[in-house]
């Protein structure tokens, strides 16, 4: 493994979240945009710090503009959350497949999350945190959202999977 990053102030270290996951509500604002179309905005967000991943948000279903996603075929099973389902954002014409997932009942531990929608910031033109843009976490299966103010290393890039 790499090297911890040492936190500086206003940052925290993925090394310090828990495991199992704890999960924190949020006021920042937090915006989902594909294409100039805003997919979410909401101050309600829930954050999801599970150790060595960057935040995933989970976002409200009032707070998204459901009319842009489709169920997508599939489904993953999380030890913790339970299963979760996919769903496409839908654009005009255009398909982003399996940009959103979601736990329609989650396990009792992680309620909250119930309908709840995170999304994949690397699928997706634009996902912030306040003023900030989110770089997405790396790799292809999980959905962590990089800021300014969370720090690593991060699991998902090439040889991190025995993390």
């Amino acid at each position: 493994m790499t090297e911890r990053v040492r936190p500086g102030p206003g940052q925290e270290s993925v090394w310090d979240y828990p495991r199992p996951p704890s999960l924190v509500a949020d006021a920042r604002r937090v915006r989902v945009v594909h294409r100039g179309v805003v997919i979410a905005d909401t101050r309600r967000g829930l954050r999801l710090l599970e150790t060595s991943h960057p935040p995933t948000w989970y976002l409200p279903p009032e707070d998204v503009a459901v009319e842009h996603l489709r169920a997508s075929a599939g489904q993953s099973f999380c030890e913790w959350k339970g299963v979760a389902g996919y769903h496409d954002v839908v654009v005009a014409d255009e398909v982003v497949a399996r940009a959103a997932w979601s736990y329609e009942e989650p396990t009792a531990r992680y309620a909250a999350l119930a309908k709840h929608l995170a999304f994949y910031a690397s699928r997706l033109d634009e996902c912030w945190v306040d003023d900030q843009r989110v770089v997405p976490q790396p790799g292809a299966f999980y959905g962590g959202w990089i800021t300014p103010d969370v720090v690593g290393p991060f699991k998902g890039g090439p040889g991190t999977t025995g993390w």
